[in-house]
């Protein structure tokens, strides 16, 4: 059956060759029974796990060689779409050869891109990325009854946007260290939205807990609270002690004033300072080629003074020792 006979209209151009194979032609659909592990000296898992969106459901089945926890063998049972069949078969075949834990490391965006034809082009259509979801969340389901487990030991962090598997901490993070602005932003470095699209704004395919537009508003107002207490929090200058102080004036000459003097053979540093009737009393010594320079108490000192009071603080007052 071609493609488009399967899903219809322009539709199918969304859907990869690889999802149309899989779909037509599934290599790991079938079962594993209690007799076929035994005779390898495997243990038999059976896992089953349902997408309450749609009603899609798939049963997976692992042969696990207990001595060395590889799964040496897997199929699955599919009641879905044809796009259910088509995660569910290549997740299977991504389980084989693996350990358990190798396995449960295994996202729904690798089973996605396993069933791509080009690595840019998404090999299903937004609305259909919860078929790779649920493929991913029967691995956790499987690694949890072989280990007798409950299956949140293996989500460790609040999931925001199922498709693309991207936490909470991890949207509020980047939004901060790029400082983020929209939502399409945050799309665009984490994906997160770029599927299903209902973590974006509450209405979508599927309600969820956090949405991306409250956690930009909130996470803005979270970084402009941190500025603001970042600010009120800074000393100025005349709250400052003595050595804080030098260590300011030393990183104000290191950073403007000695280029230009290195450059002649010069160099200048502070000798030192003091506190003189609400003034910052700053006492130099030259060096170098700038230890006998004429310019050094005019032009030289000039810059260097008009500096500081602009770079540091107005209350500064340069003397040359």
């Amino acid at each position: 059956m071609a493609k488009n006979d399967l899903i219809g209209g322009a539709l199918w151009e969304k859907y990869s060759d690889k999802v149309s194979d899989r779909m037509n032609h599934p290599k790991y659909m079938g079962e594993i029974s209690e007799e076929e592990a035994a005779a390898k000296g495997a243990r038999l898992i059976v896992a089953d796990f349902g997408a309450d969106s749609c009603g899609d459901a798939v049963r997976l089945y692992w042969m696990v060689d207990p001595k060395t926890d590889v799964i040496i063998d897997s199929k699955y049972k599919s009641f879905g779409c044809g796009t259910a069949i088509a995660s569910s078969d290549i997740t299977a075949e991504m389980c084989i050869g693996k350990t358990v834990d190798e396995a449960v490391k295994i996202t729904n965006i690798d089973v996605e891109k396993a069933l791509r034809d080009e690595p840019g082009t998404p090999a299903v259509p937004p609305q259909k990325m919860h078929c790779s979801v649920m493929a991913y969340d029967v691995i956790k389901k499987a690694a949890s009854l072989y280990k007798n487990v409950d299956m949140s030991i293996f989500e460790e962090e609040e999931i925001v946007c199922e498709c693309a598997r991207v936490s909470l901490s991890t949207i509020k993070e980047v939004i901060k260290i790029n400082d983020l602005k929209s939502v399409e932003e945050i799309t665009q470095f984490t994906k997160a939205g770029a599927f299903c699209k209902s973590c974006i704004k509450p209405g979508g395919h599927e309600e969820r807990k956090f949405y991306l537009e409250d956690i930009l508003s909130d996470t803005r107002a979270e970084m402009e609270r941190d500025r603001l207490n970042s600010s009120s929090n800074v000393a100025t200058f005349a709250e400052m002690t003595l050595i804080q102080k030098h260590s300011k004036v030393d990183k104000a000459i290191n950073e403007t004033i000695m280029p230009i003097l290195n450059a002649d053979g010069g160099s200048v540093e502070v000798v030192d300072m003091k506190e003189v009737d609400g003034h910052t009393d700053i006492y130099i010594s030259y060096k170098g080629a700038c230890a006998g320079c004429a310019a050094s108490r005019t032009g030289t000192f000039e810059v260097i003074a008009d500096t500081l009071r602009k770079k540091v603080d107005e209350s500064i007052r340069v003397h040359i020792l």
